[in-house]
């Protein structure tokens, strides 16, 4: 499961969580929701630290394969690319 799924399950689950205890409680059911929101964003900063660092290193190198294939991709069609299988042009 990658960590993207993991960390949003997870604030997902600590959103129901919180949500769960405040409903015992008697307040209009918006004020419910917005405060299981705050609450569960503050505890998911400190809970599910690890799963958002996992998630961010992802995502980083996802995004370093993608430049290095954009820089690639940008070589071969300026005609930089060299194959050393392929044998030389000579004009």
């Amino acid at each position: 499961m990658s960590a993207a799924v993991k960390y949003t399950l997870g604030r997902i689950g600590l959103f129901v969580a919180v949500l769960a205890g405040l409903w015992l409680v008697d307040m209009n059911v918006f004020l419910k929701l917005m405060l299981a929101l705050v609450f569960s964003a503050a505890l998911s900063f400190f809970l599910l630290r690890g799963w958002r660092n996992e998630m961010a290193e992802e995502m980083a190198s996802a995004a370093e394969r993608r430049r290095t294939e954009k820089e690639r991709l940008r070589a071969a069609l300026a005609g930089d690319d060299d194959h050393p299988d392929e044998p030389e042009r000579k004009p």
